[in-house]
């Protein structure tokens, strides 16, 4: 079904509104088009704006050029302006590689969630940077979030920000003893953001099984019972209910959480509380995982410790290359011999990887 286009109410004073109105003479119309008007910058840029939706086709065509060629001294009082947010849109979507633009819309007190959405999806840090700062948006707009999350130039001090912000703040990835967690609150806290209807699910997506075998049993129990489909369950959560599961679930929750495409989304699992080395290792092996994770791990001293996380993150080609390069230090003759054949990581790794086997003198 076709979406039904929706409406624009633009305030104009008395002045430029004579140049707007569809009662207007077509010569009038046309003349304002050019962009020859005795106005201020944000009503000549917002009488452009409504001449957009001019029946006459010439009269349309005239105002998009002027508009879209409006002088740049002209344009930076328009998008730091008390301008309506239709406009700051249009200029977002038509500059939307241009940095210095999208950031005085970004600053722009008026404009809407769904354009500051769209910003957070540009791939320009600074402007990632700058909408990471406004916690209000953060707190109220999802759909920012959401950009923000599946950023390829978020990094991981934007992401504890914005975890900060949503009240999920990370233990740091750099320490060495695990934050513990109070399964009471968690419990609460994730019925809270789950709502009335998911809330039923929510002392199972806490709940640890004891072992593989327990957890297996579980899941068949719960197939077979037509009980919690987790995997479904995700699908219609929104992003700040990923996040808290992600921060709060058991470890099948922590399992499909990590792969996640949303950055912020799969940190708040590898940063669960309750995630163990085990865990951490499996994730340090898969591919399907993104970058951020794989630093999150490498930055785990507790974990990095154990020779199958050096290994793992020594083979993931997402590991950074210092530090798979740090690792292959520690590996052992016949890891070494595979690493130098793989053609699965780097050829800076694999050479390094020959150069220690010839310091050992074992090639």
């Amino acid at each position: 079904m076709q979406e039904t286009p929706r409406r624009i109410r633009l305030t104009l004073s008395p002045q430029a509104g004579k140049y707007a109105r569809r009662d207007a003479p077509r010569e009038a119309r046309l003349l304002a088009a050019r962009g020859a008007l005795p106005l201020p910058p944000a009503e000549i840029a917002t009488v452009l704006f409504a001449l957009l939706h001019d029946p006459d086709p010439e009269v349309k065509s005239c105002a998009r050029d002027s508009l879209e060629g409006l002088p740049a001294p002209i344009l930076e009082q328009v998008l730091a302006g008390d301008v309506h947010p239709a406009l700051l849109a249009h200029f977002a979507q038509h500059y939307r590689d241009k940095e210095p633009y999208l950031e005085r819309i970004a600053l722009n007190a008026n404009v809407d969630d769904a354009t500051l959405a769209f910003l957070a999806g540009r791939p320009l840090r600074r402007i990632v940077d700058l909408i990471s700062h406004n916690q209000e948006r953060l707190q109220r707009a999802p759909d920012i979030v959401e950009a923000l999350g599946e950023n390829p130039l978020t990094g991981r001090a934007v992401i504890d920000r914005i975890l900060t912000f949503v009240g999920d703040t990370p233990a740091s990835s750099r320490e060495d003893e695990p934050e513990s967690i109070d399964e009471a609150q968690a419990l609460a806290a994730l019925r809270a953001v789950l709502g009335e209807e998911l809330s039923l699910h929510a002392e199972a997506l806490i709940a640890e099984p004891e072992s593989e075998e327990q957890a297996a049993e579980a899941a068949a129990q719960d197939a077979a019972l037509g009980r919690h489909n987790l995997p479904q369950i995700i699908s219609g959560l929104s992003v700040f209910q990923k996040i808290k599961l992600a921060r709060m679930g058991n470890r099948e929750a922590r399992g499909l959480l990590v792969r996640n495409r949303n950055k912020i989304v799969a940190i708040s699992a590898v940063t669960n509380p309750k995630v163990t080395e085990n865990e951490l290792i499996a994730i340090a092996q898969s591919r399907a995982v993104c970058d951020e994770v794989i630093r999150v791990i490498a930055g785990k001293r507790e974990v990095t410790r154990s020779y199958p996380a050096k290994l793992a993150l020594t083979t993931n080609p997402k590991t950074p290359q210092a530090v798979a390069m740090k690792f292959v230090n520690y590996l052992q003759d016949r890891d070494l011999r595979n690493l130098m054949k793989s053609k699965d990581v780097p050829s800076v790794i694999s050479a390094h990887a020959r150069r220690v086997l010839t310091k050992k003198g074992r090639l």
